[in-house]
């Protein structure tokens, strides 16, 4: 036990340490001023920071300073200016919630180790059902969304076929799932993982708009049946990651009954749109599903990690899952009703606490308040798209973004000369071999490569389908203004002038 001396030089670099990361992690974003990050290269990195670890002990002062360099150099993605993923800002009570869950340090596997906890995840998860459209159910919290779409593919396994818990994949015709060609690669990488395979991952034809296509889905489900194969499962996707499309749901729905399939709707990126009675309809037919994908740290921008996992059938997951573990879940508990015990359902044990930090933005902002905050990053993202359209070289990939992601490309000076403007519109060669696209291709990269030294701002860039390198901006956090989103282009415009 260390001296009254020690504790309180302890105390203190805990008060420490916590007004450092308020005052660099959650104030000073709050100035656009602020780079979005001080961006050195590896090489630069390793020279500029102290990542050695030695033998001896480091004194207080120097993990301060040690600290201090790890704010500068960080990525601050609580910028207003900070577009790059599909999560960003640094909600107040949200960071208040991920304080009290680090102190606490608990475990949510058995309700003696966690009873707050326990309870507090029961009433969200719940509420989040009904926002669904499920009566009963049952659900969890995951480490993120490849971790709860994976746990969606074991689920509708065992529901398909349950004896694979005990027989293995030999004990049934090869299974075959469906997902869009625009869906998130955690369900391949999934399938991959729980022995499905990749190639039993049948990729179902998009759109234009990046949505899943019913007649591809229907015709492909046909003829795996005819191929001596058992489909098992269609993974609808409610946000794509790139487009942010929506996968015509109730459609899939119909056809998913009459082949009694599974339905997973991977929402992990759109579902916040329930909350919103203005974009709720995105979701139509969500309620028919089987299971749903739903990840607060993105839209809803709760801290990482917030993914949840939402069953329609309330034991499921507890038959596909559980184990007899006599040491941790006892049947014959005197102190509270065993089933309170959620760790059985699931397959992993240890599981950090995620609901806490979500639950006071609940309590603190209320439904209503989410709404706004749904509400204001469409609206936002609205803006914006319009914005795109009326500057001269710039082009819009989709003319009405569905969800709060708006991709578009930059048209430097170098190669207007290979395309033209009709109207106050760019149009682009319809010869994709045309050498236009090749030099387009490389624009966003190299702004992309100047924005990071820059530091004013984060935007990735991306590919689909039959399109060359454009700029996504995904827009979420309140704090954004529309002088934000036009600095952004303005932005992209100065630093691809000389292209």
């Amino acid at each position: 036990m260390g001296s009254l001396g020690e504790i309180d030089e302890e105390k203190y670099f805990l008060y420490d340490i916590t007004k450092l990361a308020i005052e660099e992690a959650w104030e000073k974003p709050r100035d656009v001023e602020t780079p979005v990050v001080n961006f050195k290269s590896p090489k630069e990195l390793l020279e500029a920071m102290d990542f050695n670890l030695q033998d001896e002990p480091t004194d207080n002062s120097t993990l301060l300073d040690h600290c201090k360099d790890i704010l500068h150099y960080s990525v601050k993605t609580g910028h207003q200016r900070f577009f790059n993923q599909l999560f960003c800002g640094l909600d107040t009570y949200g960071f208040g919630g991920q304080i009290l869950t680090d102190a606490l340090n608990g475990a949510m596997y058995t309700y003696e180790t966690a009873p707050v906890f326990i309870m507090m995840e029961k009433i969200v998860l719940q509420r989040m059902r009904e926002f669904v459209g499920y009566k009963t159910g049952n659900g969890t919290m995951c480490p993120g969304g490849t971790y709860s779409n994976m746990l969606a593919i074991n689920l509708a396994r065992y529901w398909k076929c349950p004896e694979i818990k005990h027989e293995g994949m030999s004990s049934t015709k090869p299974l075959v799932l469906f997902t869009s060609e625009q869906c998130h690669y955690s369900i391949e990488k999934s399938a991959a993982l729980i022995g499905i395979g990749i190639n039993n991952v049948i990729s179902v034809t998009c759109d234009a708009r990046g949505k899943m296509l019913p007649s591809d889905l229907e015709r492909k489900i046909e003829e795996t049946i005819t191929e001596g194969k058992l489909p098992f499962m269609v993974n609808a996707t409610a946000g794509t990651t790139v487009l942010g499309a929506f996968d015509p749901i109730e459609e899939i729905a119909s056809i998913c009954e009459a082949h009694n399939i599974w339905l997973h709707v991977d929402a992990a990126w759109g579902g916040a749109s329930l909350m919103s009675e203005k974009h709720k309809h995105l979701c139509k037919g969500i309620e028919r599903s089987d299971s749903v994908t739903w990840n607060p740290h993105k839209l809803m921008m709760v801290p990482q990690q917030c993914s949840v996992l939402l069953v329609k059938r309330k034991e499921i997951m507890k038959e596909c899952h559980s184990l007899n573990v006599p040491y941790l879940f006892q049947t014959d508990k005197r102190a509270y009703d065993p089933s309170f015990d959620v760790g059985h359902e699931l397959i992993q044990c240890g599981r950090k606490v995620d609901v806490l930090k979500f639950w006071l933005m609940w309590k603190a902002k209320g439904t209503l308040g989410f709404r706004d905050q749904i509400d204001k990053a469409f609206d936002n993202a609205k803006y914006l798209a319009t914005q795109v359209q009326t500057r001269k070289w710039f082009k819009l990939v989709l003319e009405e973004p569905e969800c709060t992601n708006v991709s578009f490309w930059f048209v430097p000076p170098s190669i207007r000369n290979l395309c033209h403007q009709k109207d106050g519109d760019v149009i682009f060669p319809e010869d994709l071999t045309n050498k236009f696209y090749e030099k387009l291709s490389h624009v966003a990269p190299i702004i992309k490569q100047r924005m990071q030294k820059a530091g004013t701002m984060l935007i990735t860039y991306t590919t689909v389908a039959s399109h060359v390198n454009f700029f996504r901006m995904i827009i979420i956090n309140p704090m954004v203004t529309t002088a934000d989103l036009d600095f952004v282009l303005d932005e992209i415009e100065k630093l691809g002038r000389d292209l």
